[in-house]
């Protein structure tokens, strides 16, 4: 099949990495549209998020994606109306729609309202029929093109994180993952937090630049996970979570993906810069774009309505355009 891969592809280029490599494999990543249909407001844009999610998924069914992949924060609190906003727009991509459930995708203390089950979730937004399917029901394993994505839930259950927004992979999910990736010959893993040096470069912004950046809840314990994962020599690893198109590599020694995790951690389609990742797999090797899903004004209103919100809007909007104008962020080609 013909796939444009070249200076004139879409979007913007924002890495390009020396693996994955393979037989040509096109997917999209959707990270955190929040989708609202009863709240308007804040730098989220709560009243534009139904459009910005219908918006990417149009963009993308012109695409010829093998699938969507999304790592979560599908709602804006897990509302039942939220979700079904989701299955409305969703009913129309033809493509494959795999999901892991991020922290507002979950039950969680003091919702006002009750969240469907984690059943719903795995039998709306997970493969009908996984490869393999992890000890929570959330996680699995499934074919796309000629990759394996293992999608991995970190925000929690019914019983577990209800008190936190915080991320976590526990023992018993890290074995089955170990498992998962000896059967594999080249896997990418999808997780909804981040891996320690992305959550780093909010510490270093909040330490250099903005003092009062919020400390967002981040994975806790993750140097275990990043172990399985430099064990399996998984390639890349896809999460969301903080509304930022950035880059990292954690667990290694210098900075190089060859001696550590490779992550790409998506943007938001909700606020700036809504946009959404469009990945080229090769036998040369990964390019990945960020695809706008709004015009000119609205990228900027969003920029404008985000900078003028609170100290921790600003600083991830100022360390957005700051990664927006170093693109490409990594170059491994």
């Amino acid at each position: 099949m013909s796939r444009p891969t070249g200076p004139g592809g879409p979007g913007t280029v924002l890495a390009r990495l020396a693996r994955p490599a393979g037989e040509p494999t096109r997917f999209a990543v959707v990270a955190d549209p929040h989708v609202a249909t009863r709240a308007e407001g804040t730098s989220k844009l709560f009243e534009r998020t139904r459009p910005h999610f219908e918006a990417a998924l149009g963009d993308i069914a012109d695409r010829d994606v093998d699938a969507v992949l999304s790592p979560g924060d599908l709602t804006k609190d897990g509302e039942p109306w939220n979700y079904e906003a989701v299955d409305e727009v969703l009913a129309d991509l033809d493509a494959p729609f795999h999901a892991v459930p991020g922290n507002h995708d979950v039950p969680k203390e003091g919702d006002d309202h009750e969240t469907p089950t984690l059943g719903r979730f795995a039998e709306r937004y997970t493969p009908s029929d996984p490869v393999a399917r992890g000890p929570d029901g959330l996680s699995y394993r499934v074919q796309v093109g000629d990759l394996d994505v293992v999608g991995l839930n970190s925000a929690g259950t019914a019983e577990r994180l209800t008190d936190s927004h915080e991320g976590h992979v526990d023992a018993g999910q890290r074995a089955w993952l170990a498992d998962q990736l000896a059967d594999t010959r080249t896997a990418i893993v999808l997780l909804h937090h981040n891996l320690p040096e992305v959550t780093g470069q909010l510490d270093a912004h909040r330490a250099a630049v903005e003092p009062d950046l919020a400390a967002i809840p981040a994975m806790r314990d993750p140097e275990p996970l990043v172990e399985t994962l430099a064990e399996g020599d998984v390639p890349l690893v896809l999460s969301g979570h903080y509304h930022l198109p950035t880059t990292a590599v954690s667990g290694g020694s210098s900075g190089q993906s060859a001696d550590g995790v490779r992550e790409i951690a998506a943007p938001t389609t909700c606020s700036f810069p809504q946009s959404y990742l469009l990945c080229d797999v090769t036998p040369e090797g990964t390019t990945v774009r960020l695809v706008p899903v709004a015009d000119s004004i609205g990228l900027e209103t969003a920029h404008a309505r985000r900078t003028g919100d609170s100290a921790t809007a600003r600083a991830l909007t100022g360390i957005a355009a700051a990664r927006l104008a170093a693109a490409p962020l990594v170059d491994e080609r």
